[in-house]
């Protein structure tokens, strides 16, 4: 693992921050994604960006 890349086991600490559900990994696109929300948050130099504004709408 590089300094730059996301490490999954955050994903245990990490939640929507509309919905408090859990999110799912998607290492190919480097986001984090909340089905409920149906929003993906994204990973920057291995941080996750948890701002709404900053995410995208996914179906």
């Amino acid at each position: 693992m590089t300094d730059a890349s996301f490490d999954p086991k955050m994903l245990e600490a990490l939640v929507c921050p509309i919905t408090h559900a859990t999110l799912r990994y998607d290492a190919d696109k480097q986001e984090l994604i909340s089905e409920s929300a149906h929003l993906a948050f994204p990973i920057r130099n291995g941080i996750p960006v948890m701002l709404v504004d900053e995410a995208r709408q996914v179906e």
